[in-house]
């Protein structure tokens, strides 16, 4: 009989976040093992849970998600993240060029499919959310991925995203704040960003799921703020900022130059209708989400959780010797550099293999966010900071050891 494969769309479909090593970390808990799983951005694993308030509303209206909605989404979230662009400084968006999703990651592989023709490249910043690649591939275009500079607090080169564009290129990706880097870009480098797009007719594609996770003082621009005259595609959701990950709600905020882009937008409907809808329960709570208390400003302050998991696990990371680590000013990772000299890693996906058999630790190999090199990991700092304590105490002796 003959074998079954899948689709070879899927050869250069690649998510390691949760690849190799996590089903290896799945078959020792099978064997009775706790690891602990920093490989993730999953904030209720952590007890860090969704606000009692948007919990309470979800419930309290349930009854009225039982059938489907309009495949855009319920007109009181749409009108919620319309007025979300309004604080923003996002001009001129209406209701209808608010599309709700199943978290960002769904619209962000719609928006790929409706815009990209074989061989079309988007440009993807390098270290990436691996989903964008993913998504561009799936969707029969080429990711073509520029440099971060690490010496530059890991924004992006400017002159090697010039180098890269070509008349296939269609857009541009920023993820900001950075995952996995924790970088916050400045108005003068987005300002220079869009200078690009103008130019060379390019879409702005900016991941902004971790915009009220900020650090120091740091100030947040949404991109779409600074320009109506290029097209912008703004994805933002409930996962990270209020710690609604499992309820899949996210929307995309389509803006700018609207005017030229019919068609694109015509083909967006189209993929948006043909699921129907996005889950109904989990856009109930997006009203509430927006217009309630923001927690989310009490764990980053001095003196919150995620503020001081951050200190300590930045400050042990940096004691380790031989590893380096610039200070991310947002989102729920940092991405540490392990010296080539005195750590000449080969293969970065067996060092956190070896890392999980040992120490029963899972983080996640820098490789895996489409870099070059084999020198970086990356750690969420969710758990409490005794657990970071213990888990950084633990990755020091294992590196201090460890020889490839």
């Amino acid at each position: 009989m003959q074998n079954y494969f899948k689709s070879a769309k899927l050869d250069n479909v690649c998510y390691e976040i949760r690849g190799v090593v996590l089903r290896e970390a799945r078959r020792l808990e099978e064997e009775g093992h706790r690891v602990l799983k920093l490989n993730i951005g999953n904030p209720a694993a952590f007890e860090l849970d969704v606000p009692e308030e948007i919990q309470q509303d979800v419930i309290y209206n349930m009854h009225q998600a039982q059938g489907y909605v309009e495949s855009k989404g319920l007109f009181s979230a749409r009108k919620a993240v319309m007025h979300y662009c309004q604080q923003r400084g996002i001009d001129r968006v209406d209701i209808d060029d608010i599309y709700l999703g199943n978290g960002v990651s769904e619209l962000i592989v719609m928006s790929m499919q409706a815009m990209l023709n074989t061989g079309d490249e988007v440009l993807i910043p390098a270290p990436d959310y691996p989903l964008w690649t993913a998504a561009v591939t799936l969707s029969s275009g080429k990711p073509v991925h520029y440099r971060c500079d690490e010496e530059q607090d890991w924004f992006p080169d400017i002159e090697d995203i010039k180098k890269k564009i070509t008349r296939r290129t269609r857009a541009i990706v920023l993820i900001n704040p950075n995952n996995p880097t924790g970088a916050v870009y400045s108005e003068e480098l987005l300002q220079q960003v869009i200078e690009l797009a103008r130019k060379h007719n390019l879409i702005i594609l900016s991941d902004e799921i971790y915009d009220k996770i900020l650090y120091d003082e740091t100030q947040h621009t949404s991109i779409a703020s600074m320009a109506d005259d290029v097209l912008f595609f703004t994805y933002n959701g409930l996962s990270k900022n209020y710690r609604a990950a499992g309820y899949r709600s996210g929307w995309m905020i389509i803006s700018g130059a609207k005017h030229r882009s019919t068609d694109l937008i015509e083909g967006i409907e189209m993929l948006s209708n043909m699921r129907l809808c996005a889950n109904v329960p989990a856009q109930l709570a997006i009203q509430t989400s927006l217009g309630g208390y923001q927690s989310i400003n009490d764990l980053v302050a001095p003196g919150g959780r995620l503020y001081e998991q951050r200190e300590t696990a930045w400050k042990m990371l940096n004691d380790i010797p031989g590893v380096s680590c610039v200070k991310p000013k947002g989102a729920l990772y940092l991405f540490p550099k392990l010296d080539p000299k005195r750590f000449p890693i080969v293969n970065d996906e067996k060092l956190v293999l070896d890392l999980l058999l040992q120490e029963k630790i899972l983080l996640v190999q820098g490789s895996a966010f489409n870099i070059d090199d084999k020198q970086h990991l990356r750690v969420v700092f969710l758990p409490r900071e005794d657990t970071m304590v213990d888990a950084m105490g633990r990755l020091g002796n294992f590196l201090e050891h460890y020889r490839q």
